[in-house]
Parts: structure tokens; sequence; C-alpha cells
């Protein structure tokens, strides 16, 4: 693995034979950090909005369940 930092980047280069999967799972992590870097959310508004999201859902998708 080479890690080379730019003005403007960082560059991670990686042997085409690593596991995919797990590679996978960083970028997952590191796009996760990124869209989150700048959020002003608390806990709570996190908490909220996966409640009602759950709920929502629930609502949606009991009819599947209850036969």
């Amino acid at each position: 693995m080479v890690i080379e930092r730019t003005k403007d980047e960082v560059i991670i280069r990686i042997p085409a034979e690593d596991d995919v999967e797990g590679l996978q799972d960083f970028i997952d992590y590191l796009t996760y950090r990124e869209a989150t870097s700048k959020s002003k959310a608390t806990q709570a508004d996190v908490d909220a909005l996966a409640k009602e999201a759950k709920s929502s859902w629930w609502a949606d998708n009991k009819h599947r369940f209850n036969k």
C-alpha cells in the first residue's frame, strides 16, 4: 500500500489482489465520514429520524408479516 499526500488530496494505492470486500467496507466508511463531516445533527436528531423511519417502514410493510 502506498499513501501519497498532495496539496489537495490523499491518494491511497492498494494492490489489485487485495480483498475487495474489505476495501468496499473501508470506502463505505470514508463515504459516510465525508457525508457527515459538516453535519450539525445531534445524536438526539439522529435517533428521532431513525425512530420516524422505522415506524413509517413498519406502517407501510406490516401487512407483509400479518398474514
